[in-house]
């Protein structure tokens, strides 16, 4: 077993790893009846396997053994109860075994001593996928999904990525998640499994964090089994779409629980992005204080700087600051980002929304092109391309990258923003009972986005329902007391005469 090799006389008996794993288990444990639920923890590391999976691989074992036919006398089947192995068994163990036995257990101290720090970011190992099919070219799909989510996850500039060649040592190892981070220097693993029937493939995902075992995310993906590379293409980006909000959300927990004396550049910007989310003027003021913190700390770190300019232009957009407070500064910290680095999407994000607010409409368009072209995966960064499409009067466009942006990540903490955009693209079209729609939505996760309290108002007016509208007004109003006509000129970034005044119709309307 030390060599992982089946004899059977002088013959040497091909296996697969998994069917071997199984074996092994049912001789170390032939004392007893070995359950489902036993061959799931130990063989499939307590991932769901289905009935015909199992016993296909039970089926691989008695084969390889020799254990055919009716009789079955050395693996038994116990009905409802489980499987034994009940052949006689001697066990011996030659020198060559003996020094495999030293060597792997050197092996272990050593990995043990060689354990990698974790770097100054997040950082993240993909594992080879796991096919759990009978069928050899699925292998080959599962690797590429391995490969293409490592591709995906490297275009997050502030995520730490470890390469291929550095994990595919573990392919067909049975692996303790926790080992394989202190080996390779991560936090994060994600594995994940591929299996087909018929025509069918379920693709099944998971992301953890190995310091401490908790679970982050997992999903499951069944797919008609079609043309093998859209379907990767198309898996591959949905899970690299929603990892991305939550280890940001999981980073920004690990920096909540510590004193902001003792957090780091990247920390401090994890921070802030917890309070961003909320979209309150009062978690607005607590983010720019981390990120200010983190560029006055290590002032050549691009992400404090992208994420520092965009929450200050934004700040102005919904009026909890004034609007020479936010362009400017907001301004300048989108350059310093991207002149420090110019493949961090947050640095033209940020720069496309200073644009947006000044209305220079193609520059802020090109920009946030730029944010998309650079994470292909970001859902906020479609999300930001769909309100400048959205605020340009292009509602086709905006409703298309907006709906993109919700499918990549169905459960990100900025989805009140994903539906804000695709409501001021239908209020431009005229479509104000849709607006009116998605603002009840982005409002019912984020009370206090402020532009969507304003978009629906206008929108309420404007589908005639005018005294829902006045007394939505009165409320928010309460909130923002420098709302007025001339205020909304100056900070709502509407790129078109005609689409202002669109807007301020039905503002009017609603007594403003």
């Amino acid at each position: 077993m030390h060599r992982r090799e089946l004899r059977r006389g002088a013959e040497l008996v091909p296996v697969e790893p998994q069917v071997f794993d199984l074996l092994v288990l049912l001789i170390d444990r032939r004392d007893r009846v070995v359950s489902k639920d036993d061959l799931l923890a130990s063989v499939w590391r307590g991932r769901i396997v289905s009935e015909s999976a199992l016993f296909n691989r039970i089926n691989a074992a008695r084969k390889a053994i020799g254990d055919t036919g009716e009789k079955q006398g050395l693996i038994k089947t116990l009905p409802r109860k489980g499987i034994r192995f009940v052949g006689a068994v001697r066990e011996e163990e030659d020198a060559a075994a003996a020094a495999d036995r030293t060597l792997a257990a050197d092996a272990a101290l050593d990995a043990e001593r060689a354990s990698l720090p974790l770097p100054d970011r997040p950082s993240i190992a993909v594992l080879p996928f796991t096919n759990m099919s009978d069928d050899s070219d699925q292998e080959h799909f599962a690797d590429g999904m391995s490969e293409d989510l490592i591709t995906g996850l490297s275009r997050i500039r502030w995520l730490f990525v470890i390469a291929r060649n550095s994990t595919f040592v573990y392919k067909h190892r049975a692996v303790d998640v926790k080992q394989v981070a202190r080996e390779l220097g991560v936090r994060y693993v994600l594995e994940g499994s591929v299996r087909r029937a018929g025509k069918r493939l379920r693709i099944s995902a998971q992301l953890v964090d190995a310091t401490t075992g908790g679970h982050h995310w997992a999903e499951r993906y069944d797919r008609e089994l079609g043309d093998i590379f859209a379907v990767q293409d198309q898996i591959t980006r949905s899970v690299a779409a929603a990892i991305e909000p939550r280890l940001l959300a999981a980073e920004g927990i690990r920096a909540l629980a510590r004193s902001p004396d003792a957090l780091g550049a990247w920390e401090l910007v994890a921070r802030a992005q917890t309070h961003f989310w909320r979209v309150t003027g009062a978690d607005h003021t607590l983010a720019v204080k981390a990120l200010q913190r983190a560029v006055m700390a290590f002032p050549e770190y691009a992400p404090a700087h992208g994420l520092l300019g965009f929450c200050l232009v934004f700040a102005a957009h919904m009026g909890w600051i004034g609007r020479d407070q936010g362009l400017d500064p907001g301004s300048r910290h989108a350059r310093r980002a991207i002149a420090l680095d110019d493949c961090d999407p947050w640095g033209h994000v940020a720069l496309g929304y200073w644009a947006m607010m000044e209305r220079r409409t193609e520059e802020s368009i090109a920009s946030f092109r730029r944010a998309v072209e650079l994470n292909p995966n970001s859902a906020a960064a479609h999300s930001h391309l769909s309100r400048g499409y959205a605020f340009a009067g292009r509602d086709r466009e905006a409703v298309e990258h907006g709906e993109l942006a919700i499918r990549l990540s169905p459960l990100d903490p900025e989805m009140a923003l994903f539906l804000g955009a695709i409501a001021v693209a239908h209020y431009g079209a005229k479509r104000y009972a849709e607006s009116v729609r998605y603002t009840t939505q982005a409002l019912r996760l984020r009370p206090g986005f402020q532009g969507a309290q304003r978009l629906r108002c206008a929108g309420l007016a404007q589908s005639n329902m005018v005294r829902e509208a006045r007394s939505f007004l009165a409320r928010i109003r309460c909130e923002q007391p420098q709302l007025s006509i001339d205020w909304v000129r100056a900070n709502v970034p509407y790129q078109t005469p005609e689409l202002m005044e669109r807007f301020l119709r039905g503002l009017r309307k609603a007594g403003l």
